[in-house]
Formats: C-alpha cells, structure tokens, sequence
C-alpha cells in the first residue's frame, strides 16, 4: 500500500479528500498517474490506478448493477438458486468477499438482509461511498437499506461473530488466479488482484464459514475450477461460465 494515496480533482474537496486520507492514514498528494490513487470527485470516490484507463467507482443505480437488477432474472437465476431463495425462504446472509458489491447487490434486490465484508479500505471506501450515494436515489433506497458494510478480514469477523449474528448463508467468492493481462480480464478484476493480492485463505475461510453458516454456504467459482480444498459440495448450480458450490450446513 506504500504507492497508494488519496488526492482529489476539486480545491473545494480538499478538506474532505485530507480527512478521509487521514482515516485511511495514506498520504495526501496531489493527482498522480503513476501510482494508485483514491480519488474524491464532485460525482463521487473512484479509484485511479496505472495501466487500468478510466478510473473505478461503484453505482448500484446504474451500469451492469442496475441491469442485473432489473433484468437478473429474479429469484430464478442461479445465483439465487444457490442462495436457496424461494417462495417463502429468504434467508440473511454474509458476502465475506464482497469485492465490488454486485452479487450482494442482487442479493438484496431481492429480499434479503446482507452483510458484506471486505477487507482492502480502499475498496470498502468505494463500497461506503456507492452505498451512501445510493440513498438518495428513490428507485433503489430500499435495497440500500437492506445492506449493511464491515471492513475487516473475513476469518477474523467469522470468528468473532456473536452467536445471534450467525446467518442462514455465507457467501464466498474466493480470488481466482489472474491471467495477468488478458484482455479476457476485466479492468476492475485486476484491480482487485493487484490490490487484494494473492488468495492464500480461501480453504480457511471456507472451512470456517461451514461452522458459522446456520443453513448453507456457496461458493462462486469459474465453470471449470476445482472445489475449494478439494471439498466437494453437496449440489452445484452452474451458469454459462460461472459454477456455484452448496455446502450444507444442517
């Protein structure tokens, strides 16, 4: 995190753009392109980093977030098969990789009450800032209002949850290896592996997860990886090029 910085495009935002820089204790610099920078905006908080060309912000009211909303296909998709929505059952849940907030977003647009955890600030500042901008947007405030942030490590808030925190359902959607610089790769997923590093954990967390978890615990994963820890799961969903791992809890 030594090349990361805040800065800001806007001297009416300074004070704002030093304050959160002093939160995050990261230096305030003036706008550089050479390293990754928090941005503060008139519009909003993006993320600048080299080699990535326009910078990186979350919207739930609009883009990809808005269109999976609306046109996801609802509780029947297979994400939500997953997560065991149903007429009737609709359970809490924990993201504890909550990464840019899409899924949880789905999530919750469609009933459920979520924790997301993310453990990089620089993204859970990100996630804050998409989630405080979003409710002041009418189409969306109630969805907003079903979402909750933590900036932790996921192990460490599992392990440290109260027994009357425990949720139906944790998610996870463990790191998969970069393909360095494949345009087949998203700009906002390499970010993420350039800021979240390699996935060392995930065997931990998912263990983990299946103490915690009251109903079930999913895991995302690309159609053709291989099970977390080789611990096969009770059930998959799959999709085009997504699979989704059901691990049982009771």
């Amino acid at each position: 995190m030594s090349t990361t910085s805040v800065s800001t495009d806007s001297v009416e935002l300074e004070i704002t753009a030093k304050d959160l820089a002093d939160k995050l204790a990261l230096p305030f610099t003036s706008l550089n392109s050479e390293h990754i920078q928090l941005v503060v905006t008139q519009a909003h908080i993006e993320i600048r980093a080299p080699d990535l060309g326009k910078p990186i912000f979350i919207d739930f009211g609009a883009g990809k977030n808005a269109h999976r909303r609306q046109f996801g296909g609802g509780r029947g998709q297979p994400l939500a098969k997953a997560i065991g929505l149903k007429k009737g059952a609709t359970p809490t849940i924990i993201d504890a990789t909550a990464g840019f907030g899409g899924d949880a977003f789905v999530l919750a647009s469609l009933g459920c009450n979520i924790t997301l955890i993310e453990q990089n600030p620089l993204i859970a500042t990100l996630l804050n800032n998409a989630l405080e901008r979003a409710t002041e947007n009418a189409e969306i405030e109630g969805v907003i209002t079903r979402m909750s942030l933590i900036n932790d490590n996921a192990i460490h808030y599992l392990n440290t949850l109260n027994t009357e925190h425990r949720p139906d359902v944790i998610y996870l959607d463990p790191m998969y290896p970069n393909r360095e610089k494949s345009a087949l790769v998203k700009k906002d997923m390499r970010l993420l592996h350039q800021l979240a590093g390699p996935d060392t954990d995930s065997e931990q967390l998912l263990t983990i997860a299946q103490k915690i978890a009251l109903k079930r615990v999913v895991v995302k994963r690309p159609k053709s990886a291989p099970f977390i820890g080789e611990q096969k799961p009770v059930t998959r969903i799959e999709s085009k090029n997504t699979r989704y791992d059901v691990y049982l809890t009771k």
